[in-house]
């Protein structure tokens, strides 16, 4: 497949397929469950089929549509195992695969951005791609002066089929508002459209990455690859090797899950003061782990602008809930506009909601697991509780949509790696508020 399907109609049919496939098959599972079936067998050939039917549409569609599976697939911690399992293989492939494109339309995009003599800037240039992303592929390079690169090619009609996937994502706003009583919903959707429409320029991708890469420049734990080359559709950076997070997940040493975990919550914490961004994609695509024990960071298409770091009001929050003090945590989260006008909540409730998800500060080392993250999610997601009817009352505010995001995918890298981090140390050196 060349190019993305870019009509609206055509997109959103393939996108309604997931939810009839689903429900098809759960139609077909009590059937069969009539038939004599056990339930563990059934939900199991359900969960595989579906997780099996949303890689291949996904995959297809790339766009945003791609790009929310991919956010999905740092989450699939979450899901009880039984449930997970066939995603996790799904999801996972989604961080790193998709239909590639012909070499001749990767030849056009190249010969449009970078001129018809695109070929003379490269000693050579390999046709196979290395990765691919949501909105691009990466290929592997030799630029004219010898350095080994990665060339970044966007696919054709990706502008038009991630605004189309956004476009219908807002249409939602109504109906996730329903669900989520207490937030507003359609600001939150229309920072995420905003950052995810920044991505369709590389030459702000470029930018963004110039920035970070001067931040960390001869740093001992991270190592973010130079620009070399930029332009609206392609970009070129210096080629870097490691080992994937996604390859550490599946089978890694303790030695090395240990190391990632602790290296990716150095990075997620301290970016912001060192470089005024925060790298706004968490999945394990984007990290690998090189052979000097440096965290290798790609992908700087979203980012949060944070010229004065991360702010003081997660830091004073996040202690607050630590150290209990209820009355103090409501006023601030009043304050704040976490919890909207109007909206009556009592501080023991908003206590006991918060505090279990600052549990990984109260030790010196935590071990972070899919079965501690299950806890919460089941804790927060279950419609009978307090818990998740005191979440249903808290609201939002969009400047902080991208760090909670950011913060909640790499806590779910963390739980994938199951990675022991001393969370607490990196809080209390890089995180504004949470020392005072």
């Amino acid at each position: 497949m060349s190019e993305i399907p870019r009509k609206a109609v055509q997109r959103t049919a393939k996108l309604a397929s997931l939810p009839i496939g689903v429900a098809g098959r759960v139609v077909g599972g009590w059937g069969k469950r009539l038939a004599g079936r056990s339930s563990e067998e059934v939900n199991a050939e359900v969960s595989a089929k579906t997780a099996e039917q949303v890689f291949a549409v996904l995959g297809q569609l790339k766009g945003g549509a791609m790009k929310f599976g991919q956010a999905l697939s740092v989450f699939e911690a979450a899901v009880p195992d039984e449930l997970a399992e066939p995603y996790r293989e799904a999801l996972t492939k989604l961080q790193t695969a998709a239909p590639p494109m012909p070499a001749r339309t990767t030849h056009r995009v190249l010969a449009e951005q970078l001129g018809s003599g695109w070929a003379k800037r490269f000693a050579s240039f390999d046709d196979e791609p290395a990765a691919s992303a949501s909105i691009g592929q990466v290929h592997r390079a030799v630029w004219h002066d010898g350095r080994d690169v990665a060339v970044k090619v966007q696919y054709p009609g990706a502008d038009e089929a991630l605004q189309a996937d956004l476009k219908q994502l807002l249409r939602f706003s109504r109906l996730l508002q329903a669900i989520m009583p207490g937030a507003e919903v359609k600001p939150l959707l229309e920072e995420l459209r905003d950052r995810y429409l920044e991505e369709l320029d590389y030459r702000t991708e470029a930018a963004s990455q110039r920035v970070f890469a001067k931040a960390f420049e001869g740093d001992d734990h991270v190592l973010v690859p130079k620009v070399v080359a930029s332009s609206p559709k392609v970009m070129v950076t210096e080629w870097t090797d490691g080992v994937p997070l996604s390859k550490i997940i599946r089978s890694g040493e303790r030695e090395e899950r240990d190391l990632a975990g602790r290296l990716l919550s150095e990075f997620h914490f301290s970016a912001p003061s060192r470089s005024g961004l925060l790298h706004a994609d968490p999945h394990p695509g984007n990290f690998m782990l090189g052979a000097d024990g440096r965290l290798r960071v790609l992908d700087f298409g979203a980012v949060a602008r944070l010229p004065d770091g991360l702010p003081k009001t997660l830091g004073l929050m996040t202690r607050l809930a630590l150290d209990g003090r209820s009355k103090d945590l409501l006023d601030l989260l009043k304050s704040e506009r976490f919890i909207r006008p109007g909206t009556e909540l009592d501080e023991e409730d908003v206590q006991a909601y918060l505090g279990p998800f600052v549990e990984p500060l109260r030790t010196e080392t935590f071990h972070f697991t899919r079965k501690w993250l299950q806890k919460q999610a089941e804790r927060v997601g279950d419609l009978r509780s307090p818990d998740s009817q005191t979440g249903r009352s808290l609201n939002l505010p969009p400047q902080y949509l991208l760090i909670h995001r950011v913060t909640l995918g790499a806590t779910g890298i963390l739980c994938q790696l199951d990675a022991h981090v001393p969370a607490r140390a990196i809080v209390e050196r890089w995180q504004p508020g949470f020392a005072d």
